[in-house]
């Protein structure tokens, strides 16, 4: 008997596409991605989180200079995230999706476009506070889940 990891691939998400994907983002700067576009399956990538301009500036930097085969981690008090240059203009992010591993691909204007979204200025629409209650509620039925 062969066994093997899950390994899966979304398709690379982009700005322009026809299938609406990103769902929002909340005030924690969480990227609220439908898996293949689909509404059923969402998940919330932590993203980034700077406390000044310096450090924008320096992430956006990082970000840029990404060679194929590189990888910058975004790191959260209760998450990270790793980026991962895959090629010119192509970039992935790994998340787990019902227990598998999945690599989200984004071109370099999408994944540039949500991490500008850490500008100390940038105010989310009322769409994502919603996103972000969820994300607080769904947090506290964990908690409450693990101490029971």
């Amino acid at each position: 008997m062969h066994s093997s990891a899950s390994f899966c691939l979304s398709p690379r998400y982009r700005l322009d596409d026809e299938l609406p994907w990103l769902e929002g983002i909340d005030p924690s700067r969480h990227y609220w991605i439908k898996v293949n576009g689909e509404s059923s399956l969402t998940v919330a990538i932590p993203g980034l989180l700077v406390s000044s301009m310096d450090e924008i500036k320096q992430a956006m930097k990082q970000f840029r200079s990404l060679q194929p085969g590189e990888q910058m981690t975004l790191e959260r008090v209760a998450s990270n995230c790793t980026i991962h240059c895959i090629s010119s203009n192509c970039y992935a992010i790994e998340i787990e999706v019902l227990g598998a591993p999945v690599w989200h691909l984004f071109d370099e204007e999408t994944l540039d476009s949500l991490l500008m979204t850490a500008h100390p200025d940038w105010q989310c629409a009322f769409s994502g506070m919603e996103l972000g209650r969820r994300l607080l509620v769904s947090s506290l039925q964990q908690a409450t889940a693990i101490k029971s």
